[in-house]
């Protein structure tokens, strides 16, 4: 079997896993409070950049861009 991936991208610390999952689920609840009408699309994209700060999501280089 021949694997092009680079090392990185096979393999993933158990810190760094948590993070992403930390990060998926303020994601999530950050949605939810948006879709209810709780936050405007500028607290949005504040909270979302904090947590990308807070998480540093390994997935945040193919994330879309904040507005």
């Amino acid at each position: 079997m021949n694997d092009s991936r680079t090392p990185e991208a096979r393999s993933i610390s158990q810190e760094q896993l948590q993070h992403e999952v930390d990060y998926i689920r303020a994601q999530h609840i950050l949605q939810s409070l948006f879709h209810k009408g709780l936050l405007s699309t500028n607290e949005f994209a504040k909270i979302t950049a904090v947590n990308r700060k807070t998480f540093s999501p390994v997935l945040a280089a193919i994330l879309p861009s904040i507005p």
